[in-house]
């Protein structure tokens, strides 16, 4: 059965949430080295976080594009995931929106929420959607400085679920479990969730 056409699955634990992000050796190593992102990592620039390793490993191409040639699992504070989704505006409007109350959201607003197509191991798009969550300002600092628990590199573990697929293999094992995430009803409602198979299905982003 198809998944909730907007619903965020991650690997998490009473405490912390599993996210990914994509760098550059000079920012992945020191990050790991020190189990927080320092320089060279920008803090002024928006970072996006993804819950979805498969989402990540499209965006990335397996760890092979410029640029994001590493890739970390961050572990984060579930408090701090659910004060971003709690501070956070969609980055294009609803339907049923009121274009200028949206707009001056997304003014206000430190974190921008996206929902893509999410991906099969072949990275497919599938039927339903992946959130993206975009940190700014204050929401950078916040998970700079307070949400992140940990940080490691995971970029050998994708190329072994990549040479997996590529030599036709099954990498189900090797996958991260992830399992729809408790998000409560006036968060779901800011983040446009939805909560059964066919809600959403003709909203934009």
């Amino acid at each position: 059965m198809s998944a909730p056409y907007r619903q965020i699955r991650a690997a998490y634990t009473e405490e912390s949430i599993t996210v990914y992000q994509a760098y550059d050796p000079a920012i992945a190593g020191p990050a790991v080295a020190a189990q927080r992102f320092v320089a060279p990592f920008k803090r002024e620039r928006m970072t996006w976080i993804k819950p979805s390793f498969l989402w990540m490993m499209y965006r990335c191409g397996w760890a092979t594009k410029p640029g994001q040639t590493r890739v970390l699992a961050i572990d984060i504070t579930r408090d701090g995931f659910e004060w971003a989704l709690a501070h956070s505006c969609l980055s294009h409007h609803g339907p049923d929106a009121d274009p200028a109350t949206w707009a001056d959201r997304l003014r206000r607003s430190p974190v921008r929420i996206q929902w893509d197509p999410e991906r099969d191991p072949h990275l497919n798009a599938l039927p339903y959607r992946s959130i993206q969550i975009g940190l700014s300002g204050e929401a950078v600092s916040h998970y700079l400085e307070e949400w992140t628990v940990a940080i490691t590199d995971i970029t050998d573990k994708v190329h072994r679920i990549h040479t997996a697929l590529r030599d036709r293999e099954n990498p189900a094992g090797l996958l991260p479990i992830e399992r729809p995430y408790p998000v409560p009803e006036v968060l779901a409602q800011v983040i446009g969730a939805t909560t059964d198979h066919d809600a959403g299905s003709a909203s934009p982003a």
